[in-house]
């Protein structure tokens, strides 16, 4: 059996110093946001103490979907560099950026500097790449851009989406069950409309001709599970936030634990989700089978 645990938006905490220069584009914006609102939100000894957890279960690999940093500051991304060598090596943990980590064009390289042997492929490639782990297909995509004032928007794009069909297809030959990891769902409600994914429904469409086996998220900070029609039905798995205060207007801090087993003619797929409780307890709230 393969276990496959996934966090993602940490919003890593507390924010670096500023200087007046760096709040001249959208950062000041975000900075106004974390001051009012998500600075009580988002905190370090939460996060630090879902990892101690998450430390104490069994898994295999571990799958990072985004938004490490808050503003993209050039400072924040060495920062999230030395979180992310606490979680492991590169061969054991697999990132997807967020849009937070792709925030303002004047840093929006820094993500792909810092966090390459991350967000890599086995044969080195760029988005999107495949990292195969035992029966296990990493299928890495990234939806980030920079987006204007009061947008957190992601794409995929032509590109992306042509390749990511192709390894799909290769994928499936390979007798592999799919993980897709992005930090856009490709569902968005109209409420949503200001963080939705643009090409959502070609990506749905991809996905619909070639299958996939799973498709985790971030981005929305709340646990939900969605399906999509496919060969076979597809569960699209979003987390919280692994830094959300149990005690905010977030739900609690938590991550998924999948356990894998079987093949091709029956794979079996079981979602495990722990995390905060409101009462601020840690432990397991919930148990669901995806496949098998």
């Amino acid at each position: 059996m393969f276990v496959l645990a996934h966090l993602s938006d940490p919003h890593l905490a507390p924010l670096p110093p500023l200087r007046p220069a760096d709040l001249l584009n959208k950062r000041a914006l975000g900075f106004l946001n974390w001051k009012r609102k998500r600075g009580a939100i988002h905190r370090a000894e939460v996060l630090e103490t879902l990892v101690r957890d998450l430390k104490t279960q069994r898994f295999d690999h571990l799958a990072v979907t985004g938004d490490l940093v808050n503003l993209a500051l050039e400072t924040e991304f060495s920062m999230a560099r030395n979180w992310l060598e606490t979680l492991g090596a590169p061969q054991h943990v697999t990132l997807v950026p967020g849009n937070h980590d792709i925030y303002v064009r004047e840093t929006a390289q820094h993500a792909e500097r810092e966090w390459a042997a991350y967000a890599r492929g086995d044969a080195r490639e760029r988005f999107p790449f495949v990292r195969r782990r035992g029966r296990v297909a990493l299928i890495g995509v990234s939806s980030a851009l920079p987006t204007p004032l009061f947008m957190a928007t992601g794409r995929v794009g032509a590109a992306q989406l042509a390749q990511l069909e192709s390894i799909l297809a290769m994928t499936a030959r390979e007798d592999l069950f799919r993980t897709v990891l992005i930090h856009h769902p490709p569902f968005s409600g109209l409420s949503l409309y200001q963080k939705r994914l643009i090409d959502a429904a070609e990506l749905r469409a991809v996905l619909q001709r070639q299958g996939a086996e799973l498709v985790i998220h971030g981005h929305h900070h709340v646990r939900s599970v969605q399906w999509l029609e496919g060969p076979r039905p597809i569960p699209v798995v979003g987390v919280p936030s692994a830094s959300a205060s149990p005690r905010g207007s977030d739900e609690p801090a938590a991550y998924h634990l999948f356990e894998i087993d079987g093949n091709d003619g029956g794979w079996h797929c079981t979602l495990i989700r722990r995390g905060f409780s409101r009462t601020g307890g840690i432990g397991e709230l919930e148990r669901l089978v995806l496949a098998g």
